[in-house]
């Protein structure tokens, strides 16, 4: 499994954004989900 290296400032605003027990691949997880609706929500706007 890859592992990636972040700054303490973007640790702290994942924390920021978790909830209870919710681990890091699971906000993360959702955190894509989110941002790729709202990009398919743009892009089919003008249709």
């Amino acid at each position: 499994m890859p592992r990636i290296e972040l700054e303490e400032e973007t640790v702290e605003r994942l924390d920021a954004l978790r909830v209870e027990d919710e681990s890091y691949d699971e906000l993360v997880t959702e955190l894509i989900n989110i941002y790729e609706t709202s990009e398919y929500t743009l892009f089919h706007a003008g249709d």
